[in-house]
Order: structure tokens, then sequence, then C-alpha cells
């Protein structure tokens, strides 16, 4: 490489080179001593665009979690449909979550003394109709809090300690950005044996606010790793046509079920 001989320059161009040179040398200078900025991983990696061979569609143009959030709160936040929610609309839901309510305990599924979680209850009609049902241990969570019948809390993260409800009910499903995580968190909070009752569609689009599309059971069933499906029964149900229940595996089940794999593995394997 030929070095640059400033000495030779004409006269008139010196002062410009050599301020080039010097603003380059400290250009690199701190370039070797500042580290990379890197993003959170979150920020990196956004969620999926399908998944579950199709069966399951994360809807895209979320550009990060906090506009997924702000998203769902333009809807739940929205002061004519709280009014409406709260006015004309109360009786009315609450009468037929009531009614959902009282076939799951004809069916066993429900009693009077499970301690209830309603997912995403916006202003409270499910704990509401549980409550009218006489499942009085119920409480329901929601981003934007509505006390004393539902209270602060993100489906992907929920404030409860593990093993904390006998029975959990939801009807959006379809908000989650993270389906998987939400299902996460119901099997981790539902005690051994406990109950989830989800209220999806898988027959058309749902409205604006969701944020995955599900076109079969099978990716919702596969996400629920720690328990089994009891039924799923077609429903009209706001919009839904399909409730899908599971039973969280208690220990001894779940142990005899690991056994039975591991057996079905020595029999391939030999």
């Amino acid at each position: 490489m030929r070095v640059l001989a400033v000495s030779k320059l004409p006269l008139l161009l010196k002062p410009f080179v050599l301020s080039l040179l010097l603003s380059l040398s400290v250009f690199l200078l701190l370039a070797s001593q500042t580290p990379l900025h890197r993003r959170p991983a979150a920020a990196q990696e956004p969620p999926p665009a399908s998944s579950g061979g199709g069966g399951i569609r994360i809807r895209p143009g979320y550009t990060s979690y906090e506009a997924y959030i702000q998203h769902q709160l333009n809807k739940t936040l929205n002061p004519n449909l709280r009014k409406i929610w709260t006015t004309r609309d109360w009786d009315r839901k609450v009468r037929v979550f009531a009614r959902f309510f009282e076939s799951l305990k004809s069916r066993g599924l429900l009693s009077a003394s499970s301690r209830s979680l309603s997912i995403g209850a916006r202003v409270g009609q499910e704990v509401a109709a549980l409550k009218l049902v006489g499942v009085n241990d119920s409480i329901g969570i929601d981003l934007v809090p509505r006390p004393p019948l539902v209270i602060e809390g993100d489906f992907h993260d929920q404030p409860f300690p593990n093993a904390t409800f006998d029975f959990e009910f939801s009807n959006v499903f379809d908000h989650a950005l993270y389906p998987w995580k939400f299902v996460g968190e119901v099997e981790r909070t539902l005690k051994p044996g406990g109950i989830c009752v989800l209220h999806v569609t898988v027959k058309h689009r749902t409205d604006k606010y969701s944020a995955n599309d599900l076109y079969s059971l099978d990716p919702l069933v596969e996400m629920f790793t720690e328990s089994e499906l009891v039924e799923t029964k077609t429903i009209d149900g706001f919009g839904l046509d399909t409730e899908v229940v599971f039973r969280k595996k208690t220990k001894k089940k779940q142990q005899q079920q690991n056994r039975r794999s591991k057996i079905e593995i020595v029999h391939t394997n030999s």
C-alpha cells in the first residue's frame, strides 16, 4: 500500500488533507472503545407469522410489545364501549355467560367451591355470571382493572402464584400475541386436575383487535402440554363458535404418561 505523501501535495490542499486524516483517526479510536448497542431480545425476535402447520397465524404489524398493548387498550379504554358494556350490554351478557357456566356445572366441570379466574374479563361480566351461579370465589384480570370484579393483569404474565385456581375461563384467546405464553400461564396457575375452558372461533376471522387467527384446534391442543383435552362443543358465544375444555394433569397422571412415553421410545428403538 502506498502512503500518501502530504509534503508533495499543493499548499492549498495540505490543511484540508491533514484535517481529514485527523478526523478519521479520532473516529476509529472512538469506534474501537465503544461497545455496540444491542436491542432487547424481544425486540429483535418478533413473533412468527404462523405456527402449528398453518393451524394458527399470528397477525403481523406490531413494532413492539408496547405497540400491541396500546392497540388492545384502544378498545378496552374506549369510553363509548365501556358505557355499553356496563349498561345495556351488562344484563344480556351476564345471562348468556351464566347459561354457559350452569352447563359446565351440570357436566361436572365447575362447582360452587371452585376458585375461578376469568382471563381478559373486560368490565367483569363473566365474573358476575360466575357469582350468579354460585361460584363466589371468582375474580377477573384485564389490562384495565374494574374493582371489585376485575384486577389489573396481563394474560401473558398472570399476577398469581403457581397452582392458584380450580377453574379458568377465557373468550379472548384470539387477542393473545403470544398464544403459547397465554396457555403456559393458564397451566402454571391451574391446580393439578383444574379445568380450563376457552371459547374460540375456527370458522371465521375475529375483529381488528385480535392478534391471532385459529384455523383448527390442533395447535391449541398441542400448546396444552400439561393438560388433556376433555371435550369440544359447538356454541354461539358472541361471535365465537367453539368451546374447548382442558383438564390439567395430576402429578400421578403426568408420571404415568412419562413412563408410557419412555416405554414407547424403548420399543421404537429396539
